[in-house]
């Protein structure tokens, strides 16, 4: 027998040299059984990951290859911020000239609001069920009977079991755990004479434990609860500051876009006048009523708005950029945007107290600033009710039956109502001092003041983002109003200064600089007047009601999903967030190109229907040399730009 010992120890010491000591190439032959260490860095090829489909899409347009003459696409400002909402599964932001992912997603709200759920699961019922069959065989030494010369036997007792343990249980708000559990055990005894064989025990017990202190009460029990469902509402908020955002975006793309777009038209006419004076001077040279100076002048000057037209092109292509990657559109495609909605130049009637009351009650910071006050409040309950000694009143009952077989073979059984034990106490238990929940307690409640300086600072900050919006909105107004009496002036002394310079009373220096003073006064009269309307979508913004001034609601998309009875149950229906995909429109729908709406004229149209009149009443008695053509100029425009005049 000592060899079977002996045996079974010296393979159990095997084993486990074989577990701890062998290499890895070592436990893979041995013990295949057994994961080996990881001792290398594994790395895919980035070839051997998934693919994702990408969308075919067109080489995007360059001031190189501008491709003018693709057809257009009107798009009202109210139809960028529909689609940008409809493609915001992943909510953007813009950043430069494209807009990157905010780390917000429609399903955020969801997934918080699923929290809730989990923590309401602690006052389900549980319910624990156990099943086991035994078998228990023990050798024993005897001696023999009778006894022949002192010497012993072996024998064993066979002992078979069946063990069912039925256990329901419930936790409820007021902290108190209600027990129900049933204990049915069947023993069978193999040898010897037993008072009952096959005997069963059967046990029925209740028992209620209720805490009187620490975890009672029902605003205590409930602050999981509580505290989930202000995550959840966190969330929501969170959410809708990003979306908010997200229109804040789609309409500052929008109007830069229009100003990109008029002042490539100013631009453009820079060239056109450039081209027109230089023909002039061309002329007079060969007429020997001017210096080829003046001609070289007036040729380099084309060349110097040539490259400022490139530029004003290639913003007008970023613009258009940015404004497809906030609306969540494909980089190019075989349609270019035109911008058909007019800016608005009236001034705002704004009232202070009412934006900034607008501001406490709408921002989304704010608002999540009282929900952490609010968790805060939770917490405090909490940490008050862990600052308590454990007391628990414990309340126990159970009935206790058996019944069998006699020796002789009747059944034999007693009811559960004739034998019962009952147990009533008090459970007490406190650490000496109380000193980590006294602390959590003044941490919570520093953490309350501290909250609520955070929410007052912050109520603050916006008053003061307020301010600078009402600023901006007044500054960009004035600005709009004296550029457009700039915009009139510089035409006008644009005209007299050609007229002048036709004539040869006047330098071209002078007519350069009225070129120069004239685009840069449209060019300032568009982007001021964008800036305008950006900064009322700030000042939306910063109040928190850009979303209701666009008339865009959230609503909640359900769907089906397994239920508490799992599989074997019907499917209910769960929230789930989606994209708004509908609002009505906010601005008025034009009927043409953004940028038409700053009066797009031809300053030299006048001057040039002047001359035709005049050459119709007085035909000139000798023709007129021909001009040269000037190299490199390509005037081409976008679809939705007025067409450039032809210079004759």
């Amino acid at each position: 027998m000592g060899s079977v010992r002996a045996v079974c120890w010296q393979a159990l010491t095997i084993v486990v040299v074989m577990t701890i000591g062998t290499s890895t190439a070592e436990s893979e032959t041995f013990l295949p059984w057994i994961k080996p260490e990881q001792r290398t860095i594994h790395v895919r090829h980035p070839s051997q990951l998934p693919h994702i489909a990408l969308p075919e899409t067109p080489k995007p347009a360059t001031v190189s290859d501008p491709q003018w003459d693709l057809p257009t696409r009107e798009i009202s400002l109210d139809d960028a911020i529909r689609i940008a909402l409809s493609n915001s599964e992943v909510i953007r932001v813009l950043a430069g000239v494209t807009a990157v992912a905010s780390g917000s997603t429609i399903y955020d709200v969801a997934i918080a609001n699923a929290a809730i759920d989990v923590a309401q699961g602690i006052f389900d019922p549980t319910l624990s069920v156990d099943n086991f069959w035994n078998r228990a065989e023990t050798p024993f030494g005897f001696f023999t009977d009778p006894p022949i010369n002192s010497q012993s036997a072996i024998a064993g007792t066979r002992t078979d079991n069946f063990d069912l343990d039925f256990q329901l249980s419930k936790t409820n708000l007021a902290g108190g755990i209600w027990s129900l559990g049933v204990n049915d055990n069947t023993t069978r005894f193999g040898a010897g004479v037993q008072p009952l064989n096959p005997e069963n025990r059967t046990t029925l017990d209740f028992s209620y434990t209720q805490p009187l202190l620490q975890g009672a009460g029902r605003a205590a029990n409930q602050v999981p609860i509580v505290l989930a469902r202000i995550e959840t509402e966190r969330s929501y908020f969170q959410y809708k500051s990003s979306v908010q955002q997200l229109v804040r975006d789609v309409i500052s793309a929008y109007w830069n876009l229009v100003s990109a777009r008029t002042n490539q038209w100013a631009r453009k006419q820079q060239v056109t006048q450039a081209a027109f004076a230089l023909k002039q001077a061309e002329a007079q040279v060969r007429a020997n009523q001017l210096s080829r100076g003046e001609s070289a002048q007036a040729r380099v000057s084309l060349a110097g708005f040539k490259a400022t037209l490139i530029a004003a092109q290639a913003d007008v292509l970023q613009a258009e950029a940015a404004l497809r990657s906030i609306m969540g559109l494909p980089p190019y495609d075989s349609e270019r945007i035109t911008p058909i909605t007019p800016p608005n130049d009236q001034r705002l009637p704004l009232d202070w107290l009412s934006i900034v009351s607008l501001a406490e009650q709408y921002r989304p910071d704010i608002i999540e600033l009282k929900l952490v006050l609010e968790a805060d409040q939770q917490n405090i309950i909490q940490a008050r009710n862990f600052a308590r000694p454990q007391l628990n009143a414990v309340g126990v009952y159970s009935w206790n039956g058996l019944d069998g077989i006699m020796p002789i073979g009747d059944p034999i059984s007693s009811s559960l109502s004739e034998n019962n034990n009952w147990t009533l106490g008090i459970n007490f238990s406190v650490p000496i001092g109380l000193r980590a929940s006294r602390a959590q307690l003044r941490q919570s409640q520093l953490i309350i003041a501290r909250d609520r300086a955070n929410l007052n600072q912050q109520l603050l900050t916006a008053s003061h983002l307020l301010a600078a919006n009402l600023r901006n909105l007044d500054q960009f107004f004035e600005q709009h109003a004296a550029t457009r009496e700039t915009r009139v002036a510089a035409k006008e002394n644009l005209n007299f200064q050609l007229a002048r310079y036709t004539n040869g009373l006047e330098q071209f220096i002078v007519v350069l600089q009225a070129i120069v003073t004239w685009g840069d006064a449209v060019s300032n009269e568009a982007q001021l007047l964008s800036l305008y309307n950006i900064e009322q979508a700030n000042l939306e913004l910063e109040t928190g009601t850009i979303l209701e001034t666009h008339d865009v609601f959230f609503y909640e998309e359900r769907y089906a999903a397994l239920g508490p009875l799992g599989c074997v149950g019907k499917k209910k229906c769960y929230p789930r967030a989606q994209p708004p995909t509908g609002n009505n429109d906010v601005y008025p729908r034009g009927d043409r190109p953004s940028e038409e709406f700053f009066d797009l004229t031809d300053p030299l149209e006048d001057d040039r229907t002047r001359q035709r009149q005049l050459r119709e009443l007085l035909p000139p008695l000798n023709p007129p040399p021909p001009s040269e053509p000037v190299e490199g100029l390509d005037l081409e425009q976008p679809n939705g730009v007025l067409p450039v005049p032809s210079g004759d």
